[in-house]
């Protein structure tokens, strides 16, 4: 069946990108509404293909478009095509939904901008890349859409580029992204040559069916799952995204919480048969690097302190929760988890920036508190995001994370049980500690500020942050049993994941409740309780050691720094100062000199004078003639 309007999801956020990159400084204020509107026809378009998926019977769940033949070479073939099937046409709802809110909220946040219909042409031109990346039919469209968004990222982390802070924030992701990439160009290089074709239906066929298998399947499976570590903030190449929260606050919403960084996930989760059919266990990796993850961006987001970095890290926390649920064979739950958390970290992303916003960019949550009295519709908004993510019944995150819990328990992966619930408490106090300090207890302001200059979300701003704030809430009943249910809905595609029933599902349900109460506990005896204060006092003394290392990031970029980057920077210095200086140049130079100096002293024997010449000329003959005698005498 092929599907009507794939090319216009994509096409549409596509022109309006061009539109107001050519036109958007002279259209102003439109170029907000015309990138808003265009991301919204898009989603109405999404919206359609997903009720005729719904109606169809299942052999016509998926529809595709051809749009040219792109390589043809011999019997390898690789068309421009788009795929619509129930797996991508969830992230395209994610995508322009929540990417719809975000341009919204973005035309008060970014209101008096100098370049303000530039920004919205990037983020038009991400929207588009996005889609791309999950309607591609082919890991080489994928590809196509994977450098896309990075581009986007790139763009947009360094939109403020005036402060050199943002340049270098912005090339880091570049390049860490980049390391990622050449791995996963090095995956789709070897699939190609291997399986013959890069359409996911073949590829998936091929690992299915056996014929990839084995050592070959293995390394491309790693190889990809590389690109995926990179592109979704994963252990060795997380430490880009912390950096990247000094781009513009929207930007952090979309690409950086809701949409780029889940591109890894999707990846994975489209390719698990693959995934399956390696030599070893490559799956059981990918749920060990998503828990250590997880694990240890929860540490370092419990000793932050700055707003949208703890919410860095805990998006790099919760993409770990998604490869967990990816490495234990849920699939549709880490694409459930995706989509929840699409919701509240979105929302809570926003809600960071109305603070920056009302609070002349101040993140420092030392420096504030009490807001929810003075932004009373930033605080409860931002509240529902804070108990979504803690797992609170009846709010989203409780029904997508406990799920991936369970279906570790049930894989018999204890241990990474014990890592995702441990890092669950975690969430729940670093993110109480954040909403407590900022929103509850008695109002404080940055010194610089009044309270009379303080003020909510304008109208634009909030017009995102509510209805985010109630997908938060009742997100969690898109998995709810029944047969729109979200496992079912992609059962066709991912198949149904392995969960504990019975006294064990409620066993742990309980479990994952009461280590939530108790994170949610202890940041409120320490942050609002009386005598708080002295208590964080004592445990800091107690845990030295352990919060010195949280807050310096658990060493990890003093490690970058000190074994990747001081060496690469040395090796230049030598490459600059000695290798290129002193020996390719010296040895130019040199040779110059060598061949003026050699000049100057034959030049001299071109004196001008014939009798000199005649002399030498003489000179020549004697000693030949003398050599010729001796030799006949001889």
């Amino acid at each position: 069946m092929t599907s009507a309007y794939a090319p216009f999801i994509v096409g549409v956020p596509l022109a309006s990108a061009i539109l107001l990159l050519f036109f958007g400084k002279r259209l102003g204020k439109l170029s907000g509404i015309i990138g808003s509107v265009a991301v919204g026809v898009a989603f109405v378009m999404g919206a359609i293909e997903f009720l005729s998926i719904v109606d169809a019977d299942h052999e016509a769940t998926f529809s595709s478009y051809h749009l040219f033949d792109w390589l043809a070479v011999g019997g390898f073939h690789v068309g421009l095509d788009l795929l619509v099937d129930r797996l991508s046409i969830v992230l395209v709802l994610v995508i322009t939904g929540v990417g719809f809110l975000i341009h919204v909220y973005s035309i008060g946040y970014m209101d008096g901008d100098e370049r303000y219909g530039r920004f919205f042409a990037y983020l038009n031109l991400f929207v588009a890349a996005m889609l791309l990346l999950v309607l591609g039919d082919n890991l080489l469209v994928m590809f196509i859409g994977w450098e896309g968004v990075g581009l986007c990222s790139y763009l947009l982390i360094g939109f403020w580029f005036e402060d050199r802070a943002n340049a270098t924030a912005a090339k880091k992701a570049f390049i860490v992204n980049r390391v990622g990439d050449f791995s996963f160009l090095l995956g789709i290089f070897l699939l190609a040559v291997s399986a013959g074709t890069l359409t996911f239906a073949g590829v998936n066929g091929s690992a299915a069916s056996g014929v990839l298998g084995g050592t070959t399947a293995s390394i491309a499976a790693l190889l990809l799952f590389g690109g995926a570590t990179g592109k979704s903030a994963q252990i060795p190449l997380y430490v880009w995204l912390p950096d990247a929260m000094v781009g513009p606050t929207p930007v952090s919403a979309l690409i950086h919480a809701a949409t780029m960084v889940t591109a890894g996930v999707y990846m994975v989760a489209r390719l698990f048969p693959l995934f399956e059919a390696a030599g070893f266990d490559v799956l059981l990796l990918v749920a060990w690097v998503g828990a250590a993850t997880a694990v240890v961006a929860a540490v370092i987001a419990a000793a932050e302190y700055d707003i949208k970095k703890v919410l860095a890290y805990s998006t790099i926390s919760q993409l770990g929760y998604m490869f967990l649920a990816l490495g234990v064979g849920a699939y549709s739950l880490a694409i459930f988890h995706l989509v929840t958390h699409a919701f509240f970290k979105a929302l809570m992303f926003l809600g960071s920036g109305s603070v920056m916003h009302a609070l002349d960019g101040e993140t420092d949550m030392r420096k504030m508190s009490g807001l929810r009295k003075v932004m009373p519709i930033t605080g409860v908004t931002f509240m529902m995001g804070w108990l979504a993510i803690c797992g609170i019944i009846p709010f989203s995150g409780f029904f997508s994370k406990d799920a991936i819990l369970a279906s570790a328990w049930a894989d018999g992966q204890y241990a990474l049980w014990a890592m995702g619930a441990a890092t669950a408490a975690l969430t729940a106090f670093y993110m109480s500690r954040l909403y407590l300090r900022v929103f509850e207890g008695e109002t404080v302001l940055p010194a610089k500020l009044e309270a009379t200059h303080v003020h909510d979300a304008p109208p634009s701003m909030a017009a995102a942050l509510i209805p985010l704030a109630i997908l938060s809430v009742v997100g969690g009943a898109l998995n709810l049993p029944g047969v729109l249910s979200f496992e079912n809905f992609l059962g066709p595609v991912l198949g149904e994941p392995e969960v504990a029933h019975g006294i064990t599902a409620w066993a742990l349900g309980i479990a994952a409740t009461i280590l939530a109460g108790a994170g949610i506990a202890v940041a409120w005896s320490l942050y609002l309780r009386p005598g708080g204060l002295q208590l964080r006092d004592r445990l800091e003394r107690m845990l030295g050691p352990a919060v010195r290392a949280a807050r310096g990031k658990l060493y990890v970029d003093r490690a970058y720094e000190t074994l990747i980057l001081q060496p690469g920077r040395d090796l230049a210095t030598f490459s600059a100062d000695v290798l290129d200086r002193k020996i390719i140049d010296g040895a130019v130079n040199g040779t110059g000199r060598l061949i003026a100096g050699s000049s100057e002293i034959l030049r001299r024997v071109q004196t001008g004078y014939v009798r000199n010449y005649a002399a030498v000329f003489l000179a020549g003959v004697v000693v030949l003639f003398s050599v010729l005698i001796i030799r006949v005498a001889a």
